[in-house]
């Protein structure tokens, strides 16, 4: 725990001097509520929070503008009385500059909180509404938006939320805010996106419905190819209405009818899960793909567990956790059958959760092995079909920019960008958006800039995370630069269509 010391850097806080921050409003002379880490996980969470926070010297309410989060639910969080999600933690630990402290305890404390509710005795369960229960970092949202006005609206008191990307603290991180909000800033392409309450099609609708395999088959086919070039924020809400429908459906079929639906509504569930980590909702891409593993576990189709474990690696490393990643992904090649086009999958995302960890050697050693395996890979048209050598040969690029060999990195994605079809438009935005980082890397400052700025339009289109990701990753890269060619006319145009605290 960071208690009594103050993270490195931090400036140190007299006991004494403690008034002058109180944890209720930060207003001077104010005695702060006191805190009970030994009270559980959360509480010890809150405790962390309320060290890091008045470490860096500030307020409750200076830190709710900073995260654009509301200063209520900072006090409650500090007290463990209402549930912190784990966007808000990653949110305030950026703010804080507290370097993954307080997400690392986020974690544990998901970890070791208890997953039965009635087994919590706790001030702030009996006092409030239990903050310490399993679900508590995938519960109600706690982030807020701060509009023109500098005014904060919570959103526990607007549920229609969309994720955004907002700069908060010199960084582009994703956050839900109420669309209102988004709708006012003058950024309405990223309002478009709701999660929609769940609707499920009429009796009367799912009997005329003819074979409801091929229907729910063919509106997927069309959902992936619109999101291709629109982008998953306009057909996320689509796709979940009609999931809510397949769920029905197959709920009512019995025998091989209740199975092929039950795969066809995994395939459902891992799609959702792609959109919703492509807008940069981490939390429902999370919850999606966890229903998918369940649901192909069922089935029994060990095809099927094979991809959703390879998707579940993918999701890990993009979400920060190359470790978890590699060991998804060896179950995954572990689950696959030898010889089949899953078992390169799982291999190239072993490949590249080796380069995030720095194992370089590893991941060429990765590479090469896919390579062989794809050589003499079946073709059965269903898993991978997509697979080739370009395919690979641009992972790697990724995982090349990843160890810091940007000059492989950039020829990589280059060649990549000169293949790909016009109509995978998001996919371009996010292969410019990757080469344009690697050329800064190499020096070639005036080339990034100009290749980012056409990225930022296709993210202006799409709203994709993915993008985004990139973007900010070369707007930190070109920060230093910005005099030269180009760069302060990319991060204008960046901070153009970025939601931005009062």
């Amino acid at each position: 725990m960071l208690a009594p010391q103050a993270p490195s850097g931090a400036v140190g806080i007299n006991p004494r001097d403690e008034r002058k921050f109180a944890g209720a409003g930060g207003s001077v002379g104010q005695q702060p509520n006191d805190l009970t880490p030994s009270a559980g996980p959360w509480h010890r969470w809150g405790y962390e929070l309320r060290q890091v926070r008045k470490a860096r010297q500030l307020s409750q309410q200076a830190l709710a503008r900073k995260a654009l989060i509301d200063r209520s639910h900072l006090g409650r969080f500090e007290r463990a009385e209402r549930p912190v999600p784990r966007h808000a933690a990653i949110v305030l630990d950026e703010v804080l500059d507290a370097a993954g402290v307080l997400v690392r305890y986020w974690d544990e404390a998901e970890r070791e909180s208890p997953q039965d509710s009635s087994a919590i005795a706790s001030r702030a369960e009996t006092v409030v509404h239990g903050a310490n229960t399993r679900s508590h970092g995938a519960s109600d949202l706690g982030p807020l938006a701060v509009d023109r006005l500098g005014q904060a609206v919570s959103l526990g008191d607007d549920t229609d939320t969309v994720v955004v990307p907002a700069r908060i603290h010199g960084r582009i991180l994703f956050v839900p805010v109420p669309r209102r909000v988004v709708l006012a800033s003058g950024l309405a392409g990223l309002a478009a996106t709701t999660i929609p309450a769940t609707t499920v099609t009429a009796d009367a609708d799912l009997a005329d419905m003819g074979s409801p395999f091929e229907h729910f088959a063919q509106l997927r086919r069309v959902i992936i190819q619109t999101d291709n070039l629109i982008g998953p924020r306009h057909v996320l809400p689509a796709l979940q209405q009609h999931l809510a429908s397949l769920a029905v459906r197959r709920r009512a079929a019995r025998g091989a009818d209740a199975v092929e639906l039950l795969s066809l509504e995994t395939r459902y569930e891992e799609l959702a899960g792609w959109f919703a980590q492509d807008i940069g909702d981490e939390r429902t891409a999370q919850g999606h793909t966890a229903k998918a593993l369940d649901a192909s576990h069922i089935t029994g189709d060990t095809d099927l567990t094979a991809y959703i474990l390879a998707r579940k690696a993918q999701l890990a490393v993009d979400t920060g956790h190359p470790a978890d990643a590699l060991g998804l992904a060896t179950a995954a090649r572990r689950t696959a059958r030898p010889g089949s086009r899953l078992e390169v999958i799982a291999v190239l995302h072993e490949a590249h959760a080796h380069a995030v960890l720095g194992e370089g050697r590893e991941a060429h050693r990765a590479y090469e092995t896919a390579l062989t395996l794809l050589g003499r890979a079946d073709s059965d048209g269903v898993w991978g079909s997509w697979l080739d050598t370009a395919y690979v040969n641009t992972a790697q690029a990724r995982s090349h920019a990843a160890l810091g060999d940007y000059e492989q990195a950039a020829a990589g994605f280059d060649k990549a960008i000169a293949m790909l079809p016009p109509a995978y438009r998001r996919d371009r935005g996010v292969y410019l958006a990757r080469a344009a980082r690697a050329h800064a890397g190499t020096g070639n400052i005036p080339l990034a800039a100009r290749i980012g700025a056409q990225a930022v339009g296709i993210a202006t289109e799409t709203g994709s995370a993915r993008i985004f990701e990139q973007l900010d990753r070369l707007d930190q890269a070109l920060a230093p630069v910005s005099g030269e060619d180009g760069v302060a006319e990319f991060r204008a145009s960046l901070d153009r269509i970025v939601l931005h605290p009062a």
